[in-house]
């Protein structure tokens, strides 16, 4: 029974319930979660064709990037390959002398490493890196300038992040590329200079993939994995991610 209480009028005041609001309410936050979900690589797709717009590519030619990296990214090219030893310990079957415990043993394992590289994750963003730097060339020297410098920035920062990761391959933060990129445009680049997104796009894909990829190629000997594929997460790798941020937002 509702509570009321009695004033100076003598009313009752009946509050208006509240409780039976939560399903409905629930309901309505798990229907806004699930359109999100649905509508969420559309958007994705929307940003990726808005930001290859940016650089230099008509709408029809952004559209064929977005479906080469989606599809590109199934798809990766081994490059090199190499075997590496390692040494595990191993519980014996039957100990011959004493507790099993007493006498472990050593087995020396032999693993295959394959380099590779992804198609949609690092040879579609660094075709269209190339295809920029033709622009940033033609735009003068200063501007060629400064995307060296940014880009060389963007490499020294990606490779003092990176780490390598057993089981996964060499990993970094996936904003911080993208950020150093923009940021430092903003700074050397004025604010009405149409290459600003070209010049964040090519160190965003650059950075990553020379700071992060190849310079710690040194250390994929201590990764245990079958497979080490730059770009190897295809759409959403940071060669991809950091250049199109980059793009989007400079």
């Amino acid at each position: 029974m509702p509570f009321s209480f009695r004033g100076q009028n003598d009313f009752d005041f009946v509050p208006p319930p509240i409780f039976p609001l939560f399903p409905a309410l629930g309901c309505f936050v798990m229907g806004a979660v699930l359109l999100f979900l649905v509508l969420m690589p559309f958007l994705f797709v929307d940003m990726m064709h808005t930001a290859l717009m940016r650089l230099h590519l008509t709408p029809g030619a952004a559209l064929l990037a977005v479906l080469a990296i989606f599809l590109g990214s199934l798809v990766n090219i081994p490059v090199y390959r190499f075997e590496r030893e390692q040494v595990l310990r191993v519980p014996p079957s039957i100990a011959m002398w004493g507790p099993w415990w007493l006498s472990p043993q050593f087995q020396e394992v032999h693993y295959e490493t394959i380099v590779a590289v992804n198609l949609g994750g690092c040879v579609v963003p660094v075709l269209i890196a190339v295809w920029q730097m033709l622009f940033l060339a033609a735009a003068g020297s200063a501007v060629l300038l400064v995307t060296l410098y940014v880009t060389a920035v963007n490499i020294a920062v990606c490779y003092y992040v990176a780490r390598p990761v057993p089981g996964i391959g060499i990993m970094m933060p996936g904003l911080i590329s993208p950020l150093v990129s923009i940021l430092l445009t903003w700074v050397f680049l004025p604010v009405d200079s149409v290459e600003r997104a070209s010049v964040a796009f090519v160190a965003g894909v650059l950075g990553p993939l020379v700071g992060a990829d190849l310079l710690h190629l040194k250390d994929i000997s201590k990764i245990p994995t079958a497979i080490l594929s730059i770009g190897g997460a295809g759409t959403f790798d940071g060669i991809v991610l950091s250049g199109l941020l980059a793009a989007l937002l400079a």
